[in-house]
Formats: structure tokens, C-alpha cells, sequence
């Protein structure tokens, strides 16, 4: 069972969910969370994210031990799965030895599961790396496992003594899967590549590769981000083709139309626009700002679908438009990135995080200036009524509008429901005329408008109460 939805910790939730005991989910709250989208929401998969964050290393113990109940009859391991992702020491120097650590745990869990089930099933066996650019940094996660966390246990600890297994136990599983989170454009439109080199030496069953989709649109703008990833796992599908191994695509989707557009009402489309996807994350806001019935039936619609191959796309074509709105994209960007930073620091905080720095964040490509992360970027932007799906779309013509209108263009219609017209009178003049939001057919959201009305005329006076409720009306934070 190659899992079809995966619970995610990204912060994107406007309300706190019923278990946590603040609105800032941490620590023991998140083992409880785990418990709840297994248990109640259905999720087949939970992401325990180690990168850039404290988080509990004894979480396979404490799920065993407070809800056997369930446990005993939903296997964790083989009916549902708990996958780490891990930092990378290429990028975040800082967590580096996080890494080793956390790698070292993984025979402590299987010890843990193996005196609950009475039997070898190992709880965690995959890894999620992030920000990968080369298969060398994959290779370097899946030997250290194998060699140095698994294979020190036939050494003895000095001459004519008996080996760390006879002491402390054989080391289990024996070796692991380390499935690539790959997140910036050129390593993204190259992903077969990354993927293929990294399973050149290596006999597995099957593969899965994780691309990031908000990071991508926060660096190159929702258009570049859905076309890129169209194009990359239409690569994955014929990589596929060619080794005879199943590889099985799994794509960050958020809520909001800039980070993806997952919700419970757009399952349907979603699983129609993205056929050849087989695990889709469900984020908080999916799982937390909508009824429990409707979270349930979506993840439920999820789980019961399946994968399918993907519809062909003009590569060509989609390359230049990347280029093009990328560009301009970031253009803008730059000019409004002031204001973005002030508001963020208003936006309320629903997980304990380190910043994110990105492969090539914007402390090199805009001058200096650097970006909150995707979510707080989205909610300050979506709190002036400024959506940034129609960021970086007039410099498009308009045969390539309607190329891109016919790929993306239910999301960008969603998101301009949030559009405030008053908002063109506090942003720089040079960002107002390239909007074009003329050149869409769309309805404002009047609710959403009448909040961030407040926020615009009080723009010297932030205020996080208003933010929330502009969130609440969107039902999600960014």
C-alpha cells in the first residue's frame, strides 16, 4: 500500500484544532494529531517533520503505548505509515547532526514496535530529504543508514570482545527509503534525472519523489509552479516506463489556490487535474478549517481513487511561459517586498518553526531582501485583498493567457474572488498597472472584502484579529 493522502504539519490552518492545548501546535499535541487523522480523518500516511523544528523522537513509542486500542487493529508500518523528513545537511548546517540523530532513531522505533506487534514490522522506514538538487545527497542518507547506523553493529567494541548486536541488539530495518523532496526549478524540470542516477545502484520495489509546490510558487509564482510540476511528472511517468519500477509522484498541495487549491470541495477537480499524482498531502487547513464530515469524505474520495497517467502537455510552450512569468513575478516582488515582510510579522504563528531558507532564496535574488515563508506570504498578501496567483500574468499575451487559463485557470478564478479593487491605492504604481485583472471574468468575494477594507485603511495600525478573520472567510491562514 503505496499510501494516497498524507497528513502534514505546514501551519496553514486559521482555526486550532480541538486536541491542541494553544492555536501554536507543538510537541505532545502533534502525537495526538497523529492519532486523530489516522483514527477519525483517515489519513493512510502522517509526515513527522524533523526539519526545522523540535519535535518528539519517542513518537512511535507513544502511539503504540496510549492508543493501543487502535493500534492493535491498524497496523503502524503496513496499514499506515509514519515517514520522517529530515534536514538536509547540504542546506541547513545548523540541523546537520539532526540528521544523524534522527536516522539513529529509526532501529530504536522498530525495537519499540516489535515488543507491541511480537513480531519484525518496522514502523519507519522511508525518509523524506529536502531540497535535494543531486542523487549524491540521497546516496549519502541511504549508505550512512546502511553503513554506519546499521552496519557498526558486527563491530565489537574493542579486540576479542563481543560485536554491539550481541550487546545491544541486531539493528533493524537493515536499510531504508529515501525519497526526494526536490523544490527548486532547474532540479525540479530535471527530477528523472536526479531519480534515475540515484536508483542506478540500487534494486528497490518501487520509488516515490515528493515535489514541492509552494516553495516552487513563492520563488517562480503559481503559473511557473503548475506548469513546472506538470512537466515534471509527465518526466516521472515516462522514467517509470523506462527502468520497470513503479515511482510514485507525491506533490505538496496547501489550500489556498497559490499553494495548490487541496480542499474537501475541490477533491473532485483535483484528482482530475492531477491523475498521475498518487499521494497528495492534506495540509492543516484542509484537515482543521472545514466540518469533520466534509474532511472525511475528501480523504475518504482520495484514498478510493487511483493513480492514472497524466494528460500530455506542450513542453515547449509551458517552458516559455515559465520563463516569461517568472520573471515578471519576481519583478514585482521585489518591489512589494517591504510591505509583504510588515504584514507577515501580523500573521499569527500555528507551529513552532525555524525560518525556511530555500535553495536560492530571495536574499540573493531580490537585492538582498528575504521572504517569509509561503504561508505567512500568502496571508499578507491575501490580507490587503492583492491574491498572488495574478502576480506576474500581464506580461503574457493573449494566445499564452489562454494556454495558461486552460492548465491553471479554476485556481486563479478562485483566487480573485479575494481581490480588494482599494488595494491598487496602497501598492507602488508600477505593481498596480501590471496587474490586469481586467482581463478576467470573476465575482469579489463582498465578506472578504469588507474585512480587508479594514485592513488597508488601517494599514499603519496592523491588526491580527482582522487578518484571522479575513483567513477564517478564506478558510485557510496562507
Amino acid at each position: 500500500m503505496v499510501p494516497r493522502t498524507m497528513s502534514t504539519q505546514h501551519p496553514d490552518n486559521v482555526i486550532t484544532p480541538f486536541f491542541a492545548e494553544s492555536p501554536v501546535i507543538k510537541g505532545d499535541d502533534e502525537v495526538k494529531e497523529a492519532f486523530y487523522v489516522f483514527s477519525h480523518l483517515g489519513c493512510q500516511e502522517q509526515m513527522w517533520d524533523y526539519e526545522g523544528k523540535e519535535v518528539d523522537n519517542f513518537v512511535v513509542k507513544k502511539l503504540l503505548s496510549r492508543y493501543e486500542h487502535f493500534f492493535r487493529d491498524v497496523i503502524l508500518g503496513k496499514d499506515v505509515r509514519l515517514t520522517l523528513r529530515v534536514p538536509n545537511p547540504s542546506w541547513e548546517k545548523a540541523e546537520a547532526k539532526v540528521l544523524l540523530e534522527t536516522l539513529e532513531s529509526i532501529p530504536r522505533s522498530f525495537d519499540a514496535s516489535k515488543l507491541f506487534y511480537g513480531e519484525d514490522i518496522a514502523p519507519i522506514f522511508e525518509v523524506i530529504l529536502p531540497m535535494v538538487t543531486s542523487h549524491i545527497e540521497l546516496n549519502r542518507v541511504f549508505y550512512y543508514y546502511k553503513n554506519f547506523v546499521v552496519g557498526k553493529q558486527n563491530k565489537s567494541f574493542f579486540y576479542g570482545d563481543i560485536t554491539i548486536a550481541e550487546w545491544i541488539g541486531e539493528f533493524k530495518p537493515h536499510e531504508i527509503n529515501v525519497i526526494p523532496l526536490i523544490e527548486d526549478l532547474p532540479y525540479i524540470l530535471n527530477c528523472d534525472k536526479i531519480v534515475k542516477r540515484y536508483l542506478s545502484d540500487k534494486f528497490v520495489e518501487y520509488q516515490r519523489v515528493f515535489l514541492a509546490k509552494s516553495d516552487l510558487a513563492l520563488n517562480y509564482g503559481m503559473v511557473a509552479s503548475t506548469l513546472a510540476l506538470k512537466i515534471a511528472l509527465m518526466k516521472i511517468e515516462d522514467l517509470e516506463e523506462k527502468l520497470s519500477i513503479p515511482i510514485y509522484p507525491i506533490v505538496g498541495f496547501g489550500s489556498s489556490p497559490f499553494r495548490g487549491n487541496l480542499r474537501p470541495s475541490t477533491v473532485d477537480r483535483i484528482l482530475d487535474e492531477w491523475r498521475n499524482v498518487q499521494t497528495f498531502t492534506i495540509q492543516s487547513a484542509f484537515k482543521y478549517d472545514h466540518p469533520e464530515r466534509e474532511v472525511v469524505n475528501g480523504i475518504e474520495k482520495i484514498n478510493k481513487s487511483k493513480r492514472r497517467k497524466g494528460e500530455g502537455i506542450e513542453v515547449d510552450r509551458a517552458l516559455n511561459i515559465i520563463g516569461k512569468t517568472s520573471n515578471e513575478y519576481r519583478k514585482l516582488i521585489s518591489v512589494l517586498v517591504g510591505l509583504i515582510n510588515r504584514i507577515a510579522n501580523y500573521v499569527p504563528k500555528r507551529r513552532e518553526r525555524r525560518l525556511h531558507i530555500g535553495l536560492f532564496g530571495y536574499s540573493r535574488s531580490l537585492n538582498g531582501s528575504t521572504l517569509p515563508r509561503a504561508i505567512p506570504f500568502c496571508c499578507a498578501l491575501y490580507s490587503i485583498g492583492l491574491p498572488p496567483e495574478i502576480l506576474g500574468l500581464s506580461c503574457l499575451n493573449e494566445s499564452e493567457l489562454d494556454f495558461v487559463m486552460e492548465i491553471c485557470g479554476e485556481d486563479i478564478i478562485d483566487a480573485l474572488q479575494f481581490f480588494n479593487p482599494n488595494v491598487l491605492k496602497i501598492i507602488p504604481n508600477e505593481v498596480a498597472k501590471r496587474l490586469s485583472v481586467n482581463r478576467f471574468e470573476f465575482e469579489v468575494n463582498e465578506e472578504h472584502k469588507a474585512v480587508t477594507d479594514e485592513i488597508i485603511r488601517n494599514l499603519d495600525k496592523l491588526d491580527v484579529e482582522k487578518i484571522v478573520r479575513a483567513a477564517y472567510i478564506r478558510r485557510f491562514l496562507g
